[in-house]
């Protein structure tokens, strides 16, 4: 197997529980934090829904300096939307990953605010690491957001207390 083919196999499960707990955030609680300090659930919700992104410009780019780099608009609009552009984004990002090549893949990859480096490592580990433990982090901090709002939880890797295991 390619290192493209053994991270497709991370990704499309990952993406596909990522997309589950972004389809149970409430529309009615953008600005609902749980701590004064915390990321408000609407802002963290469009960052997850849109880290599939941080994902192409990995793949796609010699490196990105977040002091100066695009990134798509932070505003929550509706759970819907988050869906659209969650399922864009990843598209984009699998499209992006079937495309790499092992060469690809093993070359540094530099990402920078400012003349501060935060990585300057292979695409395969930056991209494990940047984007799908950065995704995973912050999808079970919306689990957390969730369950605080006395929300169901969706299952991830098995059931949740409010999916009960059915044999």
């Amino acid at each position: 197997m390619t290192i493209s083919e053994i991270l497709l196999e991370d990704f499309d499960i990952e993406i596909g529980m990522t997309r589950r707990i972004l389809a149970a955030v409430p529309e009615d609680r953008p600005d609902y934090k749980p701590h004064e300090k915390s990321m408000p659930l609407g802002k963290l919700a469009v960052h997850v829904a849109t880290l599939p992104d941080l994902g192409v410009m990995i793949l796609t780019t010699a490196g990105v300096d977040a002091k100066t780099a695009k990134f798509p608009d932070p505003n929550f609009v509706s759970t819907d939307k988050l869906l659209t552009d969650f399922d864009s984004f990843a598209a984009k990002a699998r499209a992006a990953l079937s495309a790499s090549s092992d060469a690809d893949l093993q070359t540094p990859w530099e990402f920078r605010f400012g003349d501060f480096i935060f990585s300057n490592e292979t695409r395969s580990c930056t991209f494990r690491h940047m984007f799908f433990g950065h995704m995973i982090h912050h999808r079970a901090q919306l689990g957390v957001y969730l369950r605080l709002n006395n929300l169901p939880v969706p299952g991830v890797y098995g059931p949740s207390a409010d999916e009960r295991f059915k044999p």
